[in-house]
């Protein structure tokens, strides 16, 4: 599937290795553009911009297959909140060479440790106080090898394990393989540079959401909203739906609990990383500002579609009409974001009739399923056959939800989708 420029977004992974050079890790980097060049106008915005790609828009969560993820981290992102969205086991802070070692940096440093996180030090070229300050505090420290003449790294490597025993040496920029060897005869652990591999690009395509519905969401959120008014915002933005699932699992919300219905991701995620999810997404954005492109525009339909046939057959039964949003909203993914259906829902946790229906379009959610794709391929003898399984369900009543779900999406792209389009009588 082709990408569209305007949609593609960039990430850059660079492998560190080990001693035995097996993989110990990636440091994700900001890719803007096609190729290799990072132009990076703000530490703070491209840092939060990887946070968003990796693990929300491209759902490197999963892709990572167990290994820790490095992510540069400024002054700016250091005090942020939004670090806590990161899932702490699988990421190692990366405290920037400008960060300085003032008092509050050291006890924010402090807390984030005591919080889970790993911190390593960019760029070490010299055991200056700065670097004695924030030592203590670091598992891992990185010492450039592009800035140091060849006979530095030795004593430099001296003064840190007297200092600090246990810290692990990262030799970074390892350019050829006399600078490895030289590097394994002094204890480095890890290594990471051109010897080994340059940055691979990982491409994928940005789900389109609007800066309107993330400021009505900010709003709602500071005026604690409550979860039924935060999935009526969420309904008609596919894309932010994804992202939100995608950011639940990443930031590994200590449950198990199956998700069927918005609701369940809002509360399975929790107020306070949803808000700081929302500001992550607002401060990374660019300033196009986009809309929803029309296949996403296509799933919020069929998702709305679904519920209202749902809630057709069952009435009383508001758990089947939220599974029936969320299978038909989720079954246009992999034309959304250019996936196969089973790389996306590996890393989600849907509940087991969500996950049936869209993997096999089993179940009923699977009969509904495949009720609206005949309807909007025009198939009508698969259509009629759809509804004969469902007398309760007559062509009449199909044909009014049907009607109801188009002027919704219409709605939706004139921006005027009414509050309780869509509206769901689950219990949140």
């Amino acid at each position: 599937m082709r990408h569209d420029a305007a949609e593609a977004l960039y990430i850059g992974r660079q492998p560190i290795l080990g001693r035995d050079q097996q993989l110990h890790a990636y440091e994700l980097l900001f890719r803007s553009g096609h190729a290799a060049g990072a132009q990076v106008l703000d530490g703070a915005q491209a840092t939060a911009t990887v946070i968003v790609n990796a693990f929300a828009e491209l759902g490197m969560a999963h892709a990572l297959d167990g290994h820790p993820a490095y992510i540069n981290v400024d002054t700016q992102l250091l005090f942020s909140d939004v670090l806590e969205l990161l899932p702490r086991q699988a990421v190692v802070l990366e405290i920037l060479e400008s960060v300085p070692a003032t008092p509050a940096v050291l006890q924010r440093c402090l807390h984030l440790r005591e919080a889970g996180f790993a911190l390593a030090l960019d760029d070490v070229v010299d055991f200056d106080a700065r670097t004695a300050a924030l030592l203590p505090l670091a598992r891992v420290v990185k010492v450039d090898l592009l800035l140091l003449a060849a006979d530095a790294v030795a004593p430099l490597v001296r003064r840190l394990r007297a200092a600090a025993p246990a810290v692990l040496l990262l030799a970074e920029k390892v350019e050829r393989r006399e600078q490895f060897d030289a590097c394994l005869a002094l204890g480095f652990s890890l290594f990471q540079g051109y010897h080994f591999a340059r940055p691979t690009i990982i491409a994928g395509r940005r789900l389109g959401h609007s800066q309107h519905t993330l400021i009505r969401l900010m709003g709602q959120l500071g005026a604690d909203a409550d979860s039924g008014a935060l999935e009526e915002t969420l309904k008609p933005e596919p894309g932010l739906t994804m992202n939100l699932l995608r950011m639940a699992n990443a930031a590994g919300a200590g449950t198990t609990r199956a998700v069927t219905s918005l609701r369940d991701v809002i509360q399975v995620l929790g107020r306070r990383h949803l808000q700081r999810w929302v500001q992550l997404l607002l401060f990374a954005a660019d300033a196009r500002g986009g809309t929803a492109s029309p296949l996403l525009l296509m799933a919020a339909t069929r998702g709305r579609l679904m519920e209202s046939a749902a809630q057709l057959l069952r009435p009383r039964d508001a758990g089947l009409a939220d599974g029936a949003f969320m299978v038909g909203m989720m079954s246009l993914m992999p034309a959304v974001v250019g996936l196969a259906m089973e790389d996306i829902l590996g890393p989600l946790r849907l509940a087991p009739a969500i996950d049936r229906a869209l993997r096999d379009g089993a179940g009923l959610l699977g009969e509904l399923l495949a009720l609206a794709q005949a309807s909007e391929s025009g198939n009508l003898q698969g259509l009629a056959q759809a509804l004969q399984a469902h007398p309760d369900l007559s062509p009449a009543l199909f044909n009014q939800a049907q009607a109801e779900a188009l002027e919704w999406a219409h709605a939706i792209g004139r921006g005027t989708a009414p509050a309780g389009a869509g509206g769901s009588t689950g219990a949140g």
